[in-house]
């Protein structure tokens, strides 16, 4: 059972975040600081919300680029309604629509177009990226300017307290724990691993395919949507471009906590252990005195580095799977 778990991914990606903690540690105390450990995640608990269903998306056997701008489309939305007077609550409920609209579309044009995923979502990406351009116009602030004067309540809320734990990585966390019920402990879950992993299997089972892949972009679009308001509060004010530098690090995120492109694998927990190792990568290096473009460029390194590992492993357990298997045959036949 222990040595099960130890062959796992999820436990290299554990080892990975001790030594980052462990490294930095020594360059710079402070970066071991409780506190500074916690806080910091506030800053990169954005990349984790958008990463766990993008990692769904890609076990059910799609992909999705435009979530980057439904976050800042989402925020727009929140933006207007706050403007216009709207209950702060309703305000947040047409965000959310907002984000599975989002979702509901590049489902419906994926397949009724039958093009590839990423080329649709491409396209979503420029298209929410200019409707949030053009919807902030709206309200006067035109180009990548910010719609403010948001509640107190609001605003205040990435800066709480709750249960010890800074709002914003408290959020990341209640959101792992839902998905990863839903994917490992249902039979919505099992669904999506079985449409990743074979769709002719998947069809000649009953399962409805179409209908399970756009529950998975539906909730990546609300879970933009999550993010947007949380940038939101954190910088208080919604502006197009929130999600911008989401992109990259969530789908490296998915892939470095072992989604695999092809479908039909990836890991919850795999997840957020990999979004925990970006985010403290790159608050280590800053602590470090790195400079931002060397940093991102070690980042970018390192990172390359690991999925490199990731998929390596991959290969080299598939490997010993085998010669297990030929070794029991060769005792069997003697």
């Amino acid at each position: 059972m222990i040595k099960r778990y130890l062959l796992r991914w999820e436990t290299a990606l554990l080892f990975m975040l001790i030594a980052e903690f462990a490294i930095f540690g020594m360059i710079n105390p402070r970066f071991l600081n409780l506190s500074n450990l916690l806080y910091s995640t506030s800053d990169f608990a954005q990349i984790g919300i958008v990463a766990l269903p993008l990692t769904i998306v890609i076990i059910a056997g799609g992909i999705d680029v435009s979530f980057a701008s439904a976050v800042g489309l989402c925020a727009i939305v929140f933006g207007i309604a706050n403007f216009f007077g709207m209950p702060l609550p309703i305000s947040i409920l047409a965000s959310l629509l907002t984000g599975a609209m989002a979702g509901l579309f590049n489902a419906t044009m994926i397949h009724v177009s039958r093009i590839q995923p990423l080329v649709v979502t491409l396209g979503s990406l420029y298209l929410f990226g200019g409707a949030a351009t053009v919807l902030s116009g709206v309200v006067g602030a035109g180009g990548y300017e910010g719609i403010g004067n948001f509640p107190d309540a609001f605003t205040s809320f990435a800066y709480v307290e709750l249960v010890g734990l800074p709002a914003p990585f408290l959020v990341l966390l209640v959101e792992a724990l839902i998905l990863f019920i839903v994917l490992h402990y249902s039979r919505f879950g099992r669904s999506v691993f079985m449409c990743g992993l074979s769709e002719h299997a998947a069809r000649y089972s009953g399962l409805r395919i179409k209908t399970i892949q756009t529950i998975t972009y539906v909730m990546t679009g609300v879970f933009a949507a999550v993010a947007g308001l949380v940038l939101s509060s954190y910088f208080g004010s919604a502006r197009v471009d929130l999600g911008t530098a989401t992109l990259l690090p969530a789908i490296t995120a998915a892939v470095l906590g072992g989604a695999s492109i092809y479908g039909g694998q990836g890991s919850i927990v795999g997840t957020l252990l990999a979004t925990l190792v970006i985010g403290y990568l790159q608050q280590g290096l800053q602590m470090s005195g790195v400079p931002s473009q060397i940093s991102s460029a070690l980042s970018g390194a390192l990172l390359g580095v690991a999925v490199a590992l990731r998929h390596g492993s991959a290969v080299l357990a598939d490997f010993i799977a085998a010669r297990i298997m030929a070794t029991n045959r060769k005792r069997a036949a003697s």
